[in-house]
């Protein structure tokens, strides 16, 4: 009786065990990283939080969630520009629901709209690659999305950032907005793709209407929910040697600055 009733405790306990571990399983571990540095105007920022803000509550989006083979995905965002902005991080948040990607964008909405100097696209990449390190959760893909209007000029270079990232097992995708001319002479999407991006999979998806940007990002996300690259979007393939200086935006600033 007493062997019966310890096999049956020892069950219970392992039967809980699984169930917490199932519970931190998820598809994608998903960091949302956004560009409001003041190369955007208030306009354009308002119009990209709101595009973020559509996606999220789109039905494509919960159902590329649904799709996968959990039926559920961690999300969390923060706001870079010459740094990440310390009270735009909104904390990993299970979707599951069509409500959690509601209630998550509630919480995007309910955001002041603001811009910050500089543009460090590298210490977006490391704060993603931070919160991705740290989570709680098992993601069977690891996704850093950023967005941006310019070449690194801030902080570390983005490349040796980037391969950290990417030796950790993460994926770094990139929204290239394009509504003014690039500062990187061969076009901001193939600077985001020979510098930016990286990982099996990765793209970048480039923005040139302020109009296509709710389209774009709900194009963007479905695509990393469900692991799917379209061949119609630029992408980082292994092993290529970058013909874009990674430098360029760090050049450009130091020859403002010596003006």
């Amino acid at each position: 009786m007493f062997t019966t009733l310890a096999v049956l405790i020892s069950l219970s306990g392992l039967a809980s065990t699984v169930a917490q571990a199932s519970e931190g399983e998820v598809d994608v571990e998903l960091v949302l990283a956004v560009d409001t540095s003041r190369s955007m105007d208030y306009e354009e920022v308002r119009i990209q939080r709101e595009g973020y803000i559509e996606a999220l509550k789109h039905k494509e989006f919960i159902d590329a969630v649904k799709g996968g083979l959990t039926g559920r995905i961690v999300i969390s965002y923060f706001e870079w520009a010459g740094y990440v902005v310390p009270d735009s991080v909104i904390e990993w948040q299970v979707i599951e629901t069509q409500q959690d990607a509601i209630d998550f964008a509630d919480k995007l909405e309910a955001r002041p709209i603001s811009t910050q100097r500089r543009t460090s696209i590298s210490a977006a990449i490391a704060q993603g690659a931070t919160m991705i390190v740290s989570s709680p959760y098992d993601g069977m893909r690891k996704v850093i999305d950023v967005s941006g209007d310019g070449p690194n000029n801030s902080g570390d270079p983005v490349m040796s950032t980037r391969d950290k990232a990417l030796r950790a097992g993460i994926v770094i995708n990139g929204l290239a907005i394009m509504l003014r001319p690039a500062e990187a002479s061969s076009g901001l999407d193939k600077y985001y793709a020979d510098c930016v991006v990286g990982g099996p999979g990765s793209f970048v998806l480039p923005v040139r209407k302020i109009e296509d940007f709710a389209v774009a990002v709900r194009r963007k996300l479905v695509m990393e929910i469900s692991g799917l690259t379209p061949s119609t979007v630029m992408q980082k393939i292994a092993g290529d040697i970058p013909a874009t200086d990674c430098m360029i935006g760090e050049k450009q600033w130091q020859d403002l600055f010596n003006r």
